[in-house]
């Protein structure tokens, strides 16, 4: 019931915004919607034969975000095809779709073959490797919007650090868990906060180097804060340390300085954060770096929808200029759907997050616990640097909105991640129905042989 519920939403949601754009219903949308649901049917069964005990609201959350991002796109689609004259006018709907399939199909094959979580620990040296290469790859490609961030094969583009901070989290906790004892140990106390030791730091200063070269080279931001982010949390998870967290935001903050007054492109980000409205002013009087208007777009659009939206298909998001191949995306949300809107958005994350949490602390293997955290901390993180950069919190950052924001790279990636939450809710909840073994059963010796034996004993003095 819940996985029609969540495909009933964007359906409703589709044909509104259709009708409200075109004034009829667009031919095809019933296969359309029956073909999606028959998909999304089809997942469910699978997850019900082989991860029976998995947490039943996953793959419910999963189906509606990703409903509202198709519906979304189409919708944007449809204003592009009427007002743009550039490539922005043909559609991405099609594709979208296709990649969804391509990303059920390997959450399917996940699902299906993994028999348990701790079969990727056999796997974890290769995952890191695999990570760097991938990490740093994209540094010799062309940038794209001032960032390098994609890997060109023939005619497409695949966009790794989406794939990597999952490579990244299955590689942390296992290096974690083999260095908890180490790791919590603490050095000295500064203001009442135990920092750790000096000879347990180089782990934090690799990935905190790691970091620093995607700033740099690369010029990803988004990225670079989420990798550092993911390894500093499951950091605090395994060990309890506040040090550990103090010590990394301090590192990323004095990071992001330093690149950030060297680096034009992420100068020019912090500029047209603290300034979105300059981009109207005359070229000479504003602040160096500012060249885009869709932070001040984006401000519009969120003003304009207010607390209840202007409906679907009513107001103007095609205006923000990318926004349906963007994190500017939640932008046509914020007009449309309104703040409340956008508030439902970011709960169906923070549910999402707060389920894979959840398998965390049923969990009894540390690696799984650690797996299931740094899963829910890279959703979180990813979700926070995007809204925060939309609505103004923070520098936008051009990373794609889990499910939402049109992408191949990040719809697949992020299925492969709710598989893998899957997976882990799954084994949380086997240990969890599964019977205790009878003690009895586990004794080398007999309950008997023992009181004979006390006896005996008692009777020697």
């Amino acid at each position: 019931m819940l996985i029609l519920f969540a495909i009933a939403i964007p359906a409703f949601g589709d044909a509104d915004a259709v009708l409200a754009l075109t004034g009829k219903m667009p031919s095809g949308f019933a296969l359309q919607v029956g073909g999606l649901t028959v998909l999304a049917l089809v997942t469910h069964l699978i997850v019900r034969r082989w991860a029976a005990y998995a947490d039943p609201l996953i793959l419910p959350i999963t189906v509606l975000l990703t409903g509202l991002g198709l519906m979304m796109v189409h919708r944007l689609d449809l204003s592009h095809e009427k007002v743009s004259s550039d490539y922005q006018k043909y559609p991405l709907i099609q594709g979208q779709i296709e990649w969804l399939v391509i990303g059920v199909v390997i959450f399917a094959a996940i699902v299906i073959v993994l028999k348990h979580h701790r079969m990727l620990q056999a796997y974890t040296y290769v995952l890191m490797a695999g990570s760097l290469v991938m990490l740093l790859a994209p540094a010799f490609f062309p940038a794209q919007n001032g960032a390098k961030r994609w890997i060109y094969i023939g005619s497409q583009t695949i966009e790794p650090d989406e794939f990597t901070k999952i490579s990244l989290v299955i590689f942390f906790a296992s290096y974690l868990m083999a260095n908890r004892d180490a790791l919590a140990l603490v050095g000295r106390k500064v203001w009442g906060i135990s920092f750790p030791r000096g000879r347990n730091l180089g782990p934090i200063i690799a990935i905190w180097v790691v970091s620093l070269l995607v700033l740099i080279f690369e010029v990803d931001l988004g990225t670079s804060l989420i990798v550092f982010g993911i390894f500093i949390i499951m950091l605090y998870l395994a060990t309890e340390r506040t040090g550990w967290v103090v010590l990394g935001t301090l590192m990323a903050a004095a990071g992001a300085f330093v690149v950030g007054s060297l680096s034009s492109n992420v100068g020019g980000r912090v500029a047209a954060w603290l300034h979105p409205l300059a981009i109207y002013l005359p070229k000479a009087q504003r602040p160096p770096g500012v060249a885009s208007e869709q932070p001040a777009q984006a401000l519009f659009a969120l003003a304009h929808g207010g607390f209840l939206g202007t409906g679907l298909g009513q107001g103007q998001p095609w205006l923000i200029g990318f926004a349906d191949r963007s994190d500017w995306i939640l932008a046509s949300f914020g007009e449309e759907l309104g703040t409340a809107g956008v508030m439902i958005i970011v709960m169906l994350y923070v549910l999402l997050a707060e389920r894979s949490f959840r398998a965390s602390i049923r969990l009894t293997d540390p690696f799984g616990k650690l797996m299931a955290g740094g899963l829910a901390a890279a959703l979180i993180l990813q979700v926070f640097v995007v809204v925060g950069g939309v609505i103004g919190l923070i520098p936008e950052t051009g990373k794609a909105l889990p499910f939402l924001a049109q992408g191949g790279s990040s719809m697949v990636a992020n299925w492969i991640m709710v598989a893998l939450m899957i997976k882990l809710s799954d084994a949380a909840g086997r240990t969890e129905m599964e019977p205790l073994p009878d003690p009895a059963a586990t004794l080398t010796i007999s309950a008997e042989e023992i009181a004979q034996a006390r006896a005996e004993m008692e009777q020697q003095g």
